[in-house]
């Protein structure tokens, strides 16, 4: 069939035209997706924070998480595929406070002037450890250097709050239209907070143990310091770290100094150690879950934040003997 363009131009004339046509479609203005929501890319470090930007952006973001299901966010290492996927993302949210020690390595590594990002422990009450290994109160004003930070905020139910309202500070700040749909998930969300919150108050507030013993290392430090408790762990903030033999003795010595019927130990870490200290004072051992990673199955299955705390909680409850 002879067409307009066959008939009228030759075959390189055939080429401008059509170049010309894809030009002219490629700059029409977008009549009903410009009128849609902009999709907003977010990478988080850890779970618990992709629950709460998913949680805030709503229909307005694509929130994904940066470590593959079950890595380990303290010895994990960033692949090409993960620069890659940082470089096309609008906003990265992560913990700071020395959770992730890749970090300057990988955001040096991202092309993408444009990407904003938000430290979550920024504006939070922290735990720090001082030089003489004790625990100290502070509110993260950036400087880590007197010490150890326990970067595991999230299990402070309060914090959470505050990062829930900066990450929606910062969305406004991205996409202003989007600001109603924002404040009112935020809202949610930190409606659903307060009552995991005081259901871990009441709960916990009338429990026969308040010394409970972790077969590892110190990751429930924010959640002891809200609800009264006191943890002790074999070893301190890292998990690449091994009790010594005297820390060992200690710790078994206080735990039949409190009777102590269960001893803890992480989802994601060897049981190996709690069932050590458990023969040795003849308890059983019962697994928390900090809730940084989870397997490939628990996301496929859709496992939220407030499912892993309310599976901590019922622990807490049986081996501390709470009524």
């Amino acid at each position: 069939m002879r067409t307009f363009a066959n008939v009228l131009l030759p075959a390189f004339g055939r080429r401008v035209f059509f170049a010309l046509i894809l030009a002219a479609v490629l700059l029409v203005p977008k009549t009903f997706t410009d009128n849609s929501p902009r999709e907003i890319k977010i990478v988080t470090s850890v779970f618990p924070l992709m629950e709460f930007a998913r949680a805030v952006a709503g229909d307005r973001g694509e929130v994904s998480l940066l470590l593959p299901p079950g890595a380990e966010i303290h010895t994990w290492q960033p692949r090409p595929s993960d620069i890659v996927r940082l470089s096309s993302a609008d906003l990265f949210v992560y913990i700071g406070s020395d959770m992730e020690p890749w970090l300057n390595d990988i955001l040096a590594s991202v092309r993408n002037p444009r990407l904003r990002t938000l430290e979550a422990s920024h504006g939070v009450s922290l735990i720090e450890l001082d030089a003489a290994g004790e625990l100290n109160l502070r509110v993260n004003e950036r400087e880590h250097e007197h010490g150890a930070v326990d970067p595991h905020i999230w299990l402070d139910f309060h914090n959470d709050q505050v990062i829930v309202d900066r990450i929606a500070a910062v969305l406004s700040e991205m996409e202003p239209t989007g600001v109603p749909d924002f404040k009112k998930n935020a809202s949610a969300c930190k409606k659903k907070l307060q009552s995991l919150d005081e259901t871990y108050r009441k709960s916990l507030k009338s429990c026969v143990h308040k010394v409970f013993i972790l077969g590892g290392h110190a990751a429930f430090g924010y959640l002891a310091r809200r609800y009264g408790l006191h943890q002790v762990s074999l070893y301190g903030l890292s998990p690449d770290s091994q009790p010594t033999p005297k820390k060992l003795i200690e710790v078994v010595e206080l735990a039949k100094k409190h009777r102590i019927k269960a001893i803890f130990f992480e989802s994601f870490v060897s049981d190996e150690l709690a069932n050590v200290l458990a023969r040795e004072v003849k308890a059983r051992t019962m697994v928390l879950n900090p809730g940084a990673s989870l397997t490939k199955e628990e996301l496929q299955s859709g496992v939220t934040f407030f499912d892993i705390m309310e599976r901590n909680l019922e622990n807490l409850k049986d081996g501390l003997i709470c009524r």
